[in-house]
């Protein structure tokens, strides 16, 4: 039998090879784990935008197409000291990497848009996973930086794409701003259409390599800044852990409870609306889940279903003049109204 021999550096790609199947097998098995865990009737969703109280926005834009106007948004953005988050794909890192490193040395956030900018939505998510480590990849080449944000070319979506990318470290983000800038509207259009619908929080969209919106912006960032908007990135913006999605897509903070909870005070109330429980068809399972996270006083962590159910008994024991209030940064009028309850405790969707 004739001897198989291997040069050191067919030995040395041989293992670059295997690392890098062994970390997609490993992301796969966080995406599969994920959905198991998450409930068939509820759909995922990524950030369109961020509940908060401090006028802070996001401007994003999404970078696939040419360079045309890479310094005019460069200059536009310092001139109204705005920091923005660039979506750019692999492609275009490829094509201009000297505009990335321009957008970057000039401190902006650079994120991922794909390599390729294909369809994801029902993608088969080893493509998936390749597809987005080699953009992230590239981001990190010319940055020195790993991308933590990813947006979804064409702004598709589904459950697959949101637990492959929350297994890779990715948050997905899109946005509740559209200036609809590749449809090519005139520039008096598209300061008018984004004007109206921002709030603190919003995450807007544009495009680069279009003359309208070189020629709208300007307008935008000083009317926006001129009603006490502050322009930050995306990172900046969102929160990283103790928040939850609501069914629009806005993030929302997690709100502890002030309140001098006892053992007995909980299980009293949980006993007074045990007719109630029984009835919406709450589960021992969902109970104890319910009763560990009111102990901790942040609801976040439950079930969206529980979370009326969970603030209601919180609220109650409350009732004996304790407060109940809202655990936010010092200086954040966030509204806090998401997490009131109602009046009954209601069965839990399924």
């Amino acid at each position: 039998m004739k001897a198989l021999t291997f040069t050191k550096k067919q030995i040395t790609r041989a293992a670059a090879i295997a690392a890098g199947a062994v970390a997609a097998a490993a992301v796969a098995i966080t995406v599969v784990m994920t959905s198991v865990g998450t409930r068939a009737a509820e759909r995922l969703l990524p950030i369109y935008c961020v509940e908060r109280g401090d006028k802070k926005i996001a401007l994003t834009f999404d970078v696939a197409w040419e360079n045309s106007n890479t310094q005019k948004l460069i200059d536009i953005l310092k001139e109204n000291d705005a920091k923005a988050t660039f979506f750019v794909t692999g492609d275009w890192c490829d094509r201009y990497p000297e505009d990335v490193k321009m957008f970057f040395d000039a401190g902006h956030d650079i994120q991922n848009h794909s390599n390729n900018h294909p369809h994801v939505e029902g993608m088969n998510v080893n493509e998936l996973i390749n597809d987005t480590r080699e953009c992230s990849r590239k981001i990190k080449m010319i940055t020195g930086v790993e991308p933590t944000l990813y947006r979804a070319p064409y702004g598709e979506f589904d459950d697959s794409l949101i637990t492959t990318m929350d297994g890779m470290g990715l948050k997905v983000i899109q946005w509740d701003v559209d200036s609809v800038d590749w449809k090519k509207p005139t520039a008096a259009q598209i300061q008018k259409k984004v004007l109206k619908g921002v709030k603190s929080g919003s995450i807007l969209l544009f495009h680069n390599d279009l003359e309208n919106t070189t020629e709208a912006l300007p307008e935008i960032l000083k009317k926006l800044k001129s009603e006490g908007y502050e322009f930050v990135t995306v990172k900046d913006m969102i929160y990283t852990e103790n928040y939850s999605i609501d069914a629009q897509g806005k993030q929302v903070p997690a709100v502890k409870s002030s309140i001098e909870l006892t053992e007995e005070r909980l299980e009293q109330v949980l006993a007074q609306n045990a007719d109630k429980i029984k009835a919406a068809g709450i589960t021992d399972e969902q109970i104890q889940a319910a009763r560990n996270a009111i102990k901790n006083g942040d609801l976040s962590a439950l079930p969206s279903e529980l979370q009326p159910f969970a603030a209601e008994v919180m609220a109650q024991i409350g009732k004996d003049g304790v407060p109940l209030s809202g655990d936010t940064p010092a200086g954040d009028s966030r509204d806090t109204s998401s997490t009131q309850s109602s009046t009954s405790i209601s069965a839990p969707q399924k």
